[in-house]
């Protein structure tokens, strides 16, 4: 029987070929990666960890900003008392303005935030109205505040009702100033502290420019 020489055998893959080991590798490679042109696809653990850092960063990022705006900026209070209505009410939240601080010194009338003089340490921040400059003269006399033996009494028209109190008189001490509530019968101030009548310069935190609470009160603070 003659034999063609030119016929070739055909033969099948065998199921351990080289192809079906590529094939098993991608499937077990992409179980956690599913590639794409340029990148993959991430998983649902993958997903979950990056939204969990994702949210980290956001809660540590805002808490530096609060952080050092409240340090460095503003004064975030509440106002703890009655002595300065009907200015600012009892319970208000305001904001007060660190930064101008930081390029000039407090002016008469300003409303200022600062710490208890008797107590710097005590958390409760104190809230009231410069009346007397350092170097002043503070006379109090029949009911009305005289500056410098002026003839004119000072012009407290902002007040909450006509001041009744005693007669006494104040030199105002190089960097220090002297407080009084505008509320003045009812007000713990300069005539009253015990220990430091007057408010040290690097004890005042800011000045009180912004009212945000309650809303219906929302605004600039005079």
């Amino acid at each position: 029987m003659a034999v063609n020489e030119n016929k070739t055998e055909e033969k099948t893959l065998p199921e351990n070929s080289a192809e079906k080991t590529i094939s098993t590798a991608k499937a077990v490679f992409m179980k956690d990666k599913t590639l794409k042109a340029g990148g993959y696809t991430l998983t649902k653990k993958q997903k979950f960890l990056r939204e969990i850092f994702g949210w980290v960063e956001t809660i540590v990022f805002a808490y530096l900003f609060a952080l050092i705006l409240t340090n460095f900026v503003v004064v975030n209070a509440q106002v703890p008392s009655e002595s300065m209505q009907n200015t600012i009410m009892k319970g208000d939240r305001l904001f007060a303005d660190r930064v101008s601080l930081y390029f000039s010194d407090p002016k008469r009338f300003d409303i200022v935030v600062f710490k208890y003089p008797d107590d710097p340490t005590q958390k409760t921040l104190y809230i009231k109205r410069i009346i007397g400059m350092p170097g002043d003269k503070i006379t109090i006399k029949n009911n009305e505040i005289y500056i410098n033996d002026s003839e004119e009494p000072l012009d407290d028209s902002f007040i909450a009702e006509p001041m009744v109190t005693f007669d006494a008189e104040y030199t105002v001490p190089e960097g220090c100033y002297f407080m009084m509530g505008d509320n003045r019968n009812n007000s713990a101030d300069s005539r009253f502290w015990k220990v430091h009548t007057f408010v040290r310069r690097d004890q005042i935190l800011g000045k009180a420019v912004f009212r945000y609470y309650p809303f219906d009160k929302m605004g600039k603070i005079e």
